[in-house]
């Protein structure tokens, strides 16, 4: 591996590090939010479909314009907007604390768009970078992710116990230090030419595939599967009667952990993927159901934190599968599963919000919870697990043709 080739790892390693701070930084304070500025939880939820729907709309952009952008460009954009949008996020409602969600919403767009980017950009350009076994450099990219993810709920839990909640802006300050580190790297390589469509119409006609809209199926419901938990188990822990500290590190961190290690050991040893995706979400619709039901809180977050290794390789499982599939789909491919991913993560965080808030308020489901002995918070909660469940339980099924597919190419591989 030439330095080039070295630096602009790194780099990439540093944007999706930097995509980890993005996407858990904000879960972390939900609960802070709330007491801080008396945000609902549906409003808490929104700042997530925010968050996705805007990458979701740079995905969508990428999957039919990639030929007007300058690709090196656009890629260099990402940790720009990042570190914008991380500074806006935190001075804001520090300046103005009665307006403060308009702070955190414009913050949220700014430097979701930069993580729109990324995920765009970051996977291809690895793809693009020489390498022996492809498919196990992009479980390791999503690893550094994984890896980042369990970086940001331990240093955030522990400075807000150190520090205070009242003081979440400053580390939210602290963490623009990486998108500037990937800014520094990236203008110190050269990005590798990456093929993109030559004209819209190209992009319409690869998209009428239908195998192409059955692999965005499945990475939609592994962006489900693996956000809303990611999202909502530091919330669904404390409302359990866990303390926020030892729910957050021993919970959502190892949520994180254990999606760092699925990631780590396929990225090692992988094979047989259609597999592997299929006995993850199995696994992952019973962790759901055993969170959904448990009424004691160390099994809820012994069922939080696994379902992190049974979704770990849902999400780039499924672009790995539909870049194995259309191997001269080039940016765009990369671009749509991105836009499956990015929505799936959109859905699903947000019904719970939903979910919840609507427990609250329902007195029908007031008096079910009294009956069964916790609060509506907790019952909503459970029920928006349910919901949660409901999405690796699909993915089963759509893992399942991606083996019953890969048994019959290698008969007729065998058949030559």
């Amino acid at each position: 591996m030439n330095k080039n080739d070295k630096i602009i790892r790194l780099a990439c390693y540093a944007t999706n590090i930097t995509m980890a701070v993005v996407v858990n930084f904000s879960p972390l304070l939900f609960l802070t939010f709330r007491s801080a500025y008396g945000i609902s939880y549906t409003l808490l939820g929104l700042l997530v479909l925010i968050n996705f729907c805007t990458q979701l709309s740079v995905d969508l952009v990428f999957s039919f314009f990639s030929h007007k952008f300058n690709i090196s460009k656009a890629v260099k954009l990402s940790p720009i907007l990042a570190s914008i949008g991380l500074v806006i996020f935190s001075v804001y409602p520090m300046l103005f604390s009665e307006s403060a969600y308009v702070g955190l919403v414009i913050g949220t767009v700014i430097f979701s768009a930069g993580s729109g980017f990324a995920e765009v950009l970051v996977s291809p350009v690895i793809a693009a970078l020489p390498a022996k076994d492809p498919d196990r450099e992009m479980s390791k990219l999503h690893s550094i992710y994984a890896w980042g993810a369990v970086g940001v709920v331990v240093i955030t839990t522990l400075y807000l116990l150190v520090f205070g909640s009242e003081n979440w802006y400053y580390l939210g300050l602290f963490y623009t230090i990486l998108p500037i580190i990937a800014l520094v790297l990236f203008a110190n390589g050269t990005i590798p030419k990456m093929e993109t469509p030559e004209k819209t119409s190209g992009a319409i006609k690869f998209l009428k595939n239908p195998l192409v809209w059955v692999s965005f199926i499945g990475i939609f419901m592994g962006g489900a599967a693996e956000v809303t938990m990611a999202q909502w188990a530091s919330g669904y822990l404390e409302q359990a009667g866990m303390d926020k500290v030892w729910g957050d590190i021993f919970g959502v961190a190892m949520f994180a952990i254990m999606l760092g290690l699925g990631r780590s050991a396929y990225a090692k040893f992988g094979k047989n993927l259609s597999t592997v995706l299929f006995a993850g979400a199995i696994g992952a619709t019973l962790c759901y159901f055993v969170a959904a039901i448990t009424p004691i809180p160390i099994i809820g977050l012994i069922a939080c934190a696994f379902t992190g290794f049974c979704v770990s390789m849902m999400w780039p499982g499924s672009l790995v599968v539909a870049s194995d599939r259309f191997p001269k789909g080039g940016v765009l491919i990369f671009a749509l599963m991105a836009a499956g991913g990015d929505f799936g993560a959109s859905v699903g965080p947000q019904l719970v919000g939903v979910v919840t808030d609507a427990a609250i308020a329902n007195p029908s489901l007031i008096r079910m919870a009294s009956e069964l002995g916790i609060t509506p918070e907790q019952f909503g909660m459970k029920l928006g697990m349910f919901i949660g469940m409901l999405f690796p339980l699909i993915a089963i099924f759509v893992f399942a043709s991606f083996m019953i597919s890969d048994k019959k190419k290698k008969r007729a591989e065998a058949v030559k």
